[in-house]
């Protein structure tokens, strides 16, 4: 299954990457980060829920603003 992030305070390379490492370290879990459009685009094998994949990016010390899940070609 895979879900968008809408992400607010990422701001260079390093919060990217502090995002992208707490996404990928849950369990079942496998995060891009795009830092211009400021969201994750996450690959879950389901064991991981909204809330846990929220709370890893607010740890990181990140505003989540939305998660979605991914639907169609565009994320639409």
């Amino acid at each position: 299954m895979k879900k968008i992030i809408e992400i607010k305070g990422m701001t260079c390379e390093h919060c990217r990457a502090r995002v992208q490492k707490a996404l990928n370290a849950i369990e079942g879990v496998a995060a891009e980060v795009d830092l211009k459009k400021g969201r994750a685009v996450v690959e879950t094998n389901g064991t991981a829920d909204d809330e846990t994949l929220a709370a890893a990016v607010e740890q990181a010390g990140y505003e989540v603003l939305s998660v979605k899940e991914k639907k169609g070609f565009f994320g639409r």
